[in-house]
Order: C-alpha cells, then sequence, then structure tokens
C-alpha cells in the first residue's frame, strides 16, 4: 500500500482534548520502559521529547528518572496547553519544560543526553527533519529512542488494526488512528531514511504489531 501523508499537526481544540482524554497508558509505558530498560542511564541528565503532544510520555519518563531534567517538544499550542495542565497537576513544573517549535525551526540551543520521539515521523512533511534534529539534538553518546506506527499492507488490514486496538474510541480518534497508519513507514523504509542520515549504528525492531522502535547510541 502506497503512503498516503496526513496533515502535520494535529491541534484542533477537539481533537487535541480527544487526544489527551484517550488512554494511551499502554503503549507509552511500553515506551518507557523500553527506553528505561536498555539504556544504562546516568543518575543525571538531559532529555528531550520531540511531538510531545499533551505530555504523558514527559510525564512517565520525569518519575522513571527523579534526577532528569525533561523537555517536551510539540509545535501545537493546544496540544502543549493541555501538557502544561497536566505537568502542573503533577507538580512537575521544576523539572519538565514545554517548548513550541515547528522543527526545524526553534530547535533548543543545547546537546541532551537522550532523544526520544514517539509517533511523530509520520506527521513530518520529510522524515529526513526527524533524524537530522537528532543528529542536532544529541550530545555525543546520546541515548536515542524513536518510536512510530508501522503502515500495513492494505486499506482492510488497516481498518482490522484500529478495530482491534481502538474499537471503543471516540470517533475522531479513531479516524486519526487510521489516517496516521496509512500515512506510517514501514521498517524498511525507516531502515532506509537511517542509512541515508548516517545513523545506521541505530537498531530498528517491531516491539508490537502495530509499531516499529528505533534504538541506540550517538558516536562518541
Amino acid at each position: 500500500m502506497q503512503r498516503i501523508a496526513e496533515p502535520e499537526l494535529m491541534d484542533a481544540p477537539a481533537q487535541a482534548r480527544a487526544y489527551a482524554e484517550a488512554d494511551f497508558s499502554e503503549p507509552n509505558q511500553i515506551f518507557v520502559n523500553h527506553f528505561t530498560g536498555h539504556f544504562s542511564l546516568k543518575p543525571k541528565g538531559r532529555l528531550i521529547d520531540l511531538g510531545c503532544g499533551p505530555g504523558d510520555i514527559c510525564l512517565r519518563l520525569a518519575q522513571a528518572l527523579p534526577g532528569w531534567e525533561i523537555t517536551g517538544l510539540d509545535a501545537g499550542p493546544n496540544m502543549l496547553a493541555l501538557a502544561h495542565e497536566a505537568v502542573d497537576q503533577a507538580g512537575l513544573q521544576q523539572r519538565i519544560q514545554l517548548v513550541q517549535a515547528h522543527l526545524p525551526a526553534g530547535r533548543p540551543n543545547l546537546r541532551y543526553d537522550a532523544v526520544v520521539s514517539n509517533s511523530l515521523l509520520h506527521h513530518l512533511p520529510d522524515p529526513a527533519i526527524l533524524w537530522q534534529s537528532v543528529l542536532a539534538l544529541g550530545a555525543p553518546g546520546c541515548a536515542v529512542q524513536i518510536m512510530d506506527l508501522h503502515r500495513p499492507g492494505s486499506h482492510d488490514q488497516a481498518r482490522a488494526v484500529v478495530d482491534q486496538h481502538a474499537a471503543d474510541a471516540p470517533t475522531v480518534l479513531r479516524e486519526d488512528f487510521f489516517n496516521s497508519l496509512l500515512a506510517a513507514y514501514t521498517a524498511d523504509e525507516v531502515r532506509d531514511q537511517l542509512v541515508a542520515a548516517g545513523l545506521e549504528r541505530l537498531k530498528i525492531s517491531r516491539p508490537s504489531d502495530r509499531h516499529w522502535l528505533v534504538r541506540g547510541l550517538l558516536a562518541q
């Protein structure tokens, strides 16, 4: 099935609110567990989450890494407003910074010990934007973990994935999920992107039936 791009931002107020209120606890916690369980992390460090949305992964990472400073970056003002609400409610304003930026412009002028991203790549107009941002933001030896959806082989298979994993979700989320599956990249396509970016040392795996995951360390 050919990839069908979708809009870069999912930031209409109702759309952002539905996304923030949806239960993504399972895949988000899987993402965090894969990260904290794989890398030998220092007690303190700086981590940036690219495309942080309403901030749930930032919160989970802050709780799992109590000595780390977390930056969440997103282009959507409505998503970030919801992230601010969540950070304030958790009382983590001193450890989680939220930045509105539309990659590749507006990247923080810092180098991070870890760069992570979940479900951003398929929204970007050019996948190289993400991989270039990883290189620009990651310090030598930086821990990198990127996860996103894996495009099914057909529209029918995409609908089946939605029915299996989002049967009870609101209609807006079901349609967003379906469109995101159509816009996603396959693991083979991502592998080619890594080669083109000079990031062959990062390894790709399939942690679920609907995701691929890229992980590894940048060169020292």
